[in-house]
């Protein structure tokens, strides 16, 4: 905590879907004696999206919804606008959910105390006091994985048309209050609010005075305001509905969460990986100064929560997660070793080049590559005894480290890793860029 300058941490732990330890960890506020505790209110930003989806689920339960029904018959406020690549718009839940809806606005701006928020409808057509740009398509509905906080946006206006509720109410009825979350709500704190974390910058120094928070009124996609014990009970939740083990969400509906939407490596509102026992949901949360991560292991139950309130929480979560990771003893984040090449060799020189996208591979083989990565074309470097790797066309790079003789990770972009392929030939034609379970195929340009 001191070394990345986050002055308060709050961290809750699964075993088999039973809460086995909750604490906090360092101040709400820096300089101060205010302890943080598990029961301590942090903004989650993204982590949002997951209740949100929870929400849109359960109303699915009961009838109110259908997943895949065109959501422009539950909009009565606000339609999707149409494109000339789009001229008649349709799109569903499952869409907003896993973000293949198409439409743009992959996050939002936080808003510091004083400054005026924006309305639903003006976030959903980027008008002032909004930040964002307009809420719109980009691609075609279904056709790749763009991670899109303005689908979820989208979502929530669906929720609140058809209920005629906020989505805090919604939320209330729907999540909060079955699960037992009695600190959790997606409207502004008020100043003088009780046992919250206020937001720090990446100095550790307190920020958004005089209150010390932001406003975040995108709720749906990042407003969430919760504790470690709160979302503990969430994940606990999701996790034994997919078990068969609990009713909060039938099991069918568990399972539809819980698996990819092609071409995404969303399932509906998680992020999900591995397979078997090392089978999980995630979602991170990162708003200016609070840095969230839940994951839970749906054949097991095991799970964690990480809540922080510095701007460089996401450095300290990852470590948190890794330590938490082991100790689970899963599989899952297992560390990557590097190995020591000589990379000043001879035979390493043919890595050097630019290498184009091959376009022909399925989007849902590129999954998340289609979104973090969208880069037509690589330049790879060899100099110095490094291999660096860089957009085609500019002057930025960063290094890879050996995994082998032709495979290399990224320290800097989660895990990255890039493999030269070396033909019958002996030459290096393409180079395959490897996220998870996700694939990117570059060939070499010829001069």
């Amino acid at each position: 905590m001191a070394q990345h300058h986050v002055p308060g941490v709050a961290i809750a732990v699964l075993r088999d879907g039973k809460l086995v330890h909750s604490a906090g960890y360092g101040t709400r506020e820096a300089g101060t004696a205010s302890a943080v505790d598990a029961d301590t209110l942090f903004s989650v930003g993204s982590v949002s999206k997951v209740v949100t989806a929870a929400t849109t689920l359960r109303l699915a339960a009961g009838g109110k919804l259908a997943l895949d029904q065109d959501i422009a018959t539950y909009l009565r406020s606000w339609k999707v606008p149409a494109t000339p690549q789009v001229p008649a718009p349709q799109l569903t839940l499952r869409m907003l959910m896993s973000h293949t809806s198409g439409l743009g606005v992959h996050g939002f701006a936080d808003y510091l105390p004083g400054e005026p928020l924006p309305t639903l409808e003006q976030t959903l057509d980027g008008i002032a006091p909004a930040k964002n740009k307009p809420v719109r398509l980009l691609h075609t509905p279904g056709e790749r994985g763009d991670y899109s906080g303005g689908g979820v946006m989208v979502e929530q206006q669906v929720l609140e048309d058809v209920t005629g509720q906020p989505l805090d109410a919604i939320a209330r009825a729907q999540v909060f209050a079955p699960l037992g979350m009695q600190r959790s709500h997606y409207s502004d704190p008020q100043a003088g609010t009780d046992n919250i974390a206020k937001a720090h910058d990446g100095d550790g120094a307190l920020t958004a005075l005089p209150r010390g928070w932001q406003s975040f009124p995108e709720q749906g996609a990042s407003g969430l305001w919760t504790s470690a014990n709160d979302l503990a009970a969430f994940v606990a939740a999701l996790t034994a509905s997919y078990r068969g083990l609990g009713n909060f969400l039938p099991r069918a509906i568990a399972t539809d969460m819980m698996t990819e939407v092609s071409p995404s490596w969303h399932g509906l509102g998680p992020r999900l990986d591995g397979a078997g026992q090392a089978r999980i949901f995630h979602h991170g949360g990162s708003n200016d100064s609070y840095r969230a991560w839940i994951e839970g292991y749906l054949e097991t139950g095991d799970g964690f929560v990480i809540l922080t309130n510095g701007e460089n929480g996401a450095a300290l979560a990852a470590e948190i997660r890794n330590a938490l990771s082991d100790a689970i003893g899963r599989g899952v984040n297992p560390p990557v070793r590097t190995v020591a090449l000589d990379l000043s060799d001879a035979r390493y020189a043919d890595y050097a080049g630019v290498f184009e996208r091959d376009d022909g591979i399925a989007m849902d083989q590129r999954r998340a590559l289609a979104d973090f990565f969208d880069i037509p074309a690589l330049q790879v470097k060899v100099a110095n005894g490094e291999v660096r790797v860089g957009m085609a066309g500019t002057t930025r790079d960063g290094q890879v480290l050996p995994l082998s003789p032709n495979r290399f990770v990224s320290p800097d972009i989660d895990g990255l890793q890039v493999e030269f392929h070396r033909d019958a030939r002996g030459q290096v034609n393409a180079l395959s860029v490897v996220h998870w379970e996700g694939r990117a195929r570059y060939v070499r340009k010829r001069t």
